[in-house]
């Protein structure tokens, strides 16, 4: 009697470890799926935010105060990459362009180690920074190929093509002042574009470059696209104005 208890005692225990034992695949082919369609996700998705990233938007960080108060030092902005191959740049457009030459001060870049490399490297490839932010500049647009841009009237206002603007979106150092410090008179050649920051008395743009190889204009090849959005900090968070009730009245060059 006591035999046959033992016998049976064995063969549960013995018919529960068969049971574990064969149910340990599947539980480990269903990790290993799991876990790679975890990596077919992460993969798919990088591959989508990279393929954003190159050809819709992509993120840049303003470093200087050339656009107060539009846009704030630190400031991070979206840019629309589509403009100007798919989008027409229209004047009053905040634009990101790259250095048309001499633009920009060289200045050594600080050291960083090979692991910050290697992330800014990989969040670069998703839009989420930019690595290549120090080659790139941002300006509104106020002249198109063609246009005569010319400043100051009596005003202390800027004209295109002999009108006017009433421009609310510029920072000057009080109410008496004229929209820029210098005046100019100018007409944009043709693939090319006038741009100025908002801050106009501290923004070295297209009136402070007429030595460089471009003459102060900017190619338009050289747009990376509009800015339309100001994303980070939440407490910026604004939709970028390109303020067309200013530009409404301009004519086209060949009508001034």
């Amino acid at each position: 009697m006591t035999d046959n208890t033992l016998s049976v005692d064995d063969a549960s225990t013995s018919s529960r470890r068969t049971r574990r034992r064969s149910g340990e695949g599947p539980r480990k082919r269903g990790a290993l799926y799991f876990l790679r369609d975890l990596l077919v996700i992460f993969v798919v998705a990088l591959l989508v935010s990279f393929l954003v990233k190159t050809f819709l938007i992509r993120s840049f960080y303003i470093p200087s105060g050339s656009m107060q108060n539009t846009l704030q030092i630190d400031d991070r902005i979206i840019v629309n990459q589509l403009v100007p191959e798919v989008v027409p740049l229209s004047r009053g457009d905040v634009i990101v362009f790259r250095d048309p030459g001499g633009w920009l001060d060289s200045a050594p870049e600080p050291e960083r180690s090979p692991v910050v490399e290697a992330i800014d490297w990989t969040l670069g490839l998703v839009g989420l920074t930019s690595p290549d932010n120090d080659e790139h500049l941002i300006k509104r647009l106020i002249g198109l190929p063609g246009d005569h841009v010319v400043c100051c009237n009596t005003l202390g206002q800027m004209s295109v093509n002999g009108v006017p603007l009433d421009e609310p979106y510029v920072l000057l150092p009080d109410a008496s002042s004229p929209v820029s410090k210098d005046a100019f008179d100018v007409v944009v050649p043709e693939d090319s574009l006038w741009v100025m920051g908002d801050n106009r008395w501290n923004s070295k743009d297209s009136r402070y470059n007429t030595s460089t190889p471009g003459g102060g204009f900017v190619p338009i090849d050289d747009v990376v696209g509009r800015a339309f959005v100001v994303s980070w900090p939440m407490s910026h968070w604004a939709w970028l104005d390109d303020y067309p009730s200013v530009f409404d009245a301009v004519p086209d060059p060949a009508d001034e």
